[in-house]
């Protein structure tokens, strides 16, 4: 409705070419009544300066056409790409000037170091000759990871006397996917309750039947099911079965990405460090053959995509900027869900899914865990990492170990203080919690006792 307004409004109102020849006409009508030839040169000359004014302008901006050579890819942290766009003025009247500029988010420059830093001009200035084609080309290094988009490219041009601008939005924006970092851990000690799987546990809670370690002579209370007839028969002493004790080592990752719980001046160090460690953590478990999951309450970056404005003329150049950006907000409150599986083409699912992650002011903690409940497997742990945990998300962390899931805390916080007060009602609970400091912190991330999972 407010666009249909604005564009009725600006409709109605008289156009400045119409204003010129409106005021063309009056000073020819009075050059022809009072004879002032003058006035009807004046009058004609004006006329013809405006026609051809306004006649460049409209072909150069039509004219000139940008291509953008370079395509979407997929980078790791630390990587660059190049970035190079085409510039052809397909007329044969000369463009007198053109300023192309390819559009970045301005939020990817503003820290030290920036997100995307930029090496190589990416505006310019040109004059183009009928037919002549120039290229724009620079190169974008990557120092955190994200989902980016580069261009679309904004192309300004007029005529000579400044009298008309033209801007359009020149060529489809390329999407750049950073994968966040992976760091190797130095072990991984978080069991689910399920007794048999693949991974051996150091302590004898469960015995897996299928894998057998050994004999010994029969103890009075083992149960009769556990005698080794062969070796029974062989000695004439009754030998009892000893399995090895095993369990399922998955884990769903339950990340807080609630902008309320992952305040602004943590950013944007804090969420990545707890994006690494959820990478880390489902690598460790891919190479352990072992399921793994994830479900966060975080904003999918590529939802934000505007999908119509590409292209057009613009009478204002920050119209033109505007039409061709991101949009920075998203209504979109249901969890990002990427359910259990194993090996590396799931792995790589859900590192792409971390990659464009970002906080959200949706659904809380707590509310994410009633929400997806039920898409949290019974066969691996639920490990939720988090920064500030609220009493609700304590209450449903604390519900969730009642009703027998296995449950780990990792709290993503500098400050020891802040960490002793958020474990201490994860601890009296018998939940197992993590300090997740800094990146040294992560290698040593997963090396949690699993007394407190025992119990379950």
């Amino acid at each position: 409705m407010t666009s249909s307004a604005n564009e009725t409004s600006a409709s109605a109102e008289p156009s400045g070419l119409f204003k010129v020849l409106a005021a063309t006409a009056a000073v020819l009508l009075i050059g022809l009544v009072f004879g002032a030839s003058l006035w009807v040169l004046t009058a004609i000359v004006a006329a013809a300066v405006v026609v051809l004014n306004q006649f460049l302008a409209k072909t150069w901006a039509t004219a000139t056409i940008a291509t953008r050579v370079s395509k979407n890819q997929e980078l790791h942290v630390g990587e660059s790409f190049a970035v190079e766009l085409t510039i052809k003025n397909t007329s044969r009247i000369p463009v007198v000037w053109l300023l192309v500029e390819d559009l970045v988010p301005r939020w990817t420059t503003i820290h030290d170091p920036p997100t995307l830093e930029i090496e190589g001009d990416r505006v310019g200035v040109m004059l183009l000759w009928g037919g002549q084609t120039r290229k724009v080309s620079y190169t974008v290094r990557c120092n955190r990871r994200g989902y980016f988009q580069i261009g679309p490219t904004v192309l300004e041009t007029g005529d000579v006397m400044g009298l008309y601008r033209r801007y359009r939005v020149g060529t489809q924006p390329q999407y750049m996917t950073v994968l966040p970092k992976v760091m190797t851990l130095d072990g991984y000690d978080i069991a689910s309750p399920r007794p048999m799987g693949e991974i051996r546990m150091r302590d004898n809670v469960f015995e897996d039947p299928t894998r057998l370690r050994g004999i010994r002579q029969w103890q009075p209370g083992d149960p009769m099911r556990r005698v080794h007839w062969s070796a029974t028969a062989r000695t004439g002493i009754l030998h009892s079965k000893v399995y090895e004790p095993t369990s399922i080592a998955g884990a769903t990752l339950v990340l807080d990405l609630h902008v309320d719980t992952n305040p602004s001046h943590n950013e944007p160090v804090r969420t990545d460090l707890a994006i690494t460690a959820a990478a880390s953590i489902a690598s460790a478990l891919m190479e352990q053959s072992q399921p793994f999951a994830m479900v966060t309450n975080g904003r999918d970056a590529a939802d934000r995509i505007r999908i119509d404005g590409w292209k057009g003329d613009h009478r204002v150049r920050e119209q033109a900027k505007r039409s061709a950006q991101m949009t920075d907000k998203n209504d979109r409150l249901r969890p990002v869900i990427v359910d259990a599986g194993r090996g590396p083409a799931h792995f790589q699912k859900l590192r792409t899914q971390l990659a464009r992650l970002e906080r959200s002011d949706g659904m809380s903690l707590a509310q994410l865990l009633i929400e997806a409940e039920s898409r949290i497997s019974s066969e691996t742990t639920l490990l939720a990492i988090f920064q500030q945990p609220t009493p609700e998300t304590i209450a449903m962390l604390v519900s969730f170990a009642r009703r027998g899931k296995a449950v780990a805390a990792i709290i993503n916080t500098l400050d020891t203080n802040e960490y002793g007060q958020a474990a201490g009602p994860l601890i009296a609970a018998n939940i197992p919690t993590i300090h997740l400091a800094d990146d040294r912190s992560i290698r040593d991330v997963c090396r949690a006792s699993t007394g407190s999972l025992r119990s379950a």
